[in-house]
């Protein structure tokens, strides 16, 4: 690939690359098209409670000369995804640049784990970033693969948007605006549905697999479905997703969080959601109606998924059923599980990634 775009920014960038470096200024680089929030949002918090920062916005897809000039100039530098024009732009030695990544531990493997034409770029992003954030010491080899970045530069350090679970939330009240939002007794517990997107097309029509007539009538006096689709297969397929039965429809619901806060047993497959809601010490089933073929032929995973998810493996609706009826989950498993994905989960990922950058990344003390 020649990457023309990126170097397009590239080139931009070096027209303000002499820029005098602004000690209290931080720029994020995030997309347009997403509200500004998670990561990031709780990174620009943790800075306000320290003192009198200026906070900057460059956005992936938008043209800006004085956003290139914000960019140049900026102490901190933080992103949360990946962002190709980085390889292209040589910052000045006194800023520094944070990838803080969207995602908690490691589950599918992606990035230059899986794609090895990628690589080589990924590199050049890597030589031009200071620091990768992740959740645990167990887990940087994996990144150090996928982004092909030294270990040296991955700090675990926690995720940020984590600290959510830790504010002052009133369950009650968020159960209740939930349950009449769309006309649910709160009395019922919610099950959250969350599919992940399969290459294969007809492995995205959950209800083709979820015999949710069957499902409804065993489990709805005590639970309701919410399903949360994956947003390629809201953009795709939804028009396939039908069935008989009743369940909620929460693809469009802005806080997957407040979802995972809320609802009291996560089905998914083989979704990345599971790391964070395993971490909330709720248990988990794992509907994998197309395993063997999902193994064979998607992107695989950095462990043995069989014997290493936090709960139990179904195939079939009956089996789902079961296992839901009869509360059969392994909490010790879960537990075991988290250890693996997250060294602290105590609320203060951002106050030690901040404090970790103020005093130079640890030089100062």
């Amino acid at each position: 690939m020649s990457y023309l775009k990126h170097k397009v920014y590239g080139f931009l960038f070096r027209l303000f690359r002499h820029s005098k470096i602004k000690d209290n200024s931080i720029t994020f680089i995030i997309d347009s098209g997403e509200s500004f929030k998670g990561n990031l949002d709780y990174i620009k918090k943790e800075f306000e409670r320290r003192g009198n920062y200026e906070f900057h916005f460059f956005y992936k897809d938008k043209l800006s000369l004085k956003g290139f000039k914000e960019l140049a100039s900026s102490r901190f530098i933080f992103l949360n995804d990946n962002f190709f024009p980085l390889a292209f732009m040589n910052f000045n030695s006194k800023s520094t640049v944070v990838q803080l990544w969207h995602a908690p531990g490691a589950s599918k493997k992606f990035g230059g784990s899986v794609d090895l034409k990628s690589r080589p770029i990924l590199e050049k992003i890597s030589q031009n970033t200071d620091y990768l954030i992740s959740t645990s010491e167990n887990i940087r080899d994996y990144y150090a693969e996928a982004f092909q970045m030294p270990v040296s530069k991955i700090k675990a350090l926690g995720l940020p948007r984590m600290d959510y679970y830790f504010e002052n939330h009133n369950l009650s009240k968020l159960k209740g605006d939930f349950c009449r939002k769309y006309n649910v007794s709160p009395d019922r517990k919610i099950i959250l549905y969350a599919p992940t997107f399969r290459d294969e097309k007809r492995y995205n029509n959950v209800f083709d697999y979820l015999d949710l007539e069957k499902f409804n009538e065993v489990l709805s006096d005590d639970y309701v479905l919410a399903l949360r689709l994956h947003p390629k297969i809201r953009n795709f397929y939804a028009d396939a997703i039908s069935s008989n039965g009743e369940y909620i429809d929460v693809s469009d619901f802005e806080s997957e969080q407040e979802l995972m806060l809320i609802s009291d047993i996560l089905i998914t497959d083989y979704s990345s959601i599971m790391i964070e809601y395993s971490a909330l010490e709720k248990p988990t089933v794992f509907f994998t109606y197309d395993l063997e073929d999902y193994l064979a032929n998607e992107r695989g995973f950095y462990y043995d998924f069989k014997s290493t998810v936090p709960g139990p493996i179904v195939h079939t609706s009956d089996e789902l059923i079961k296992t839901i009826k009869d509360y059969d989950f392994d909490k010790s498993k879960i537990s075991e599980f988290v250890k693996t994905q997250f060294d602290e989960i105590d609320g203060q990922s951002s106050k030690r990634i901040v404090d970790f950058l103020l005093n130079n990344g640890g030089k100062n003390e």
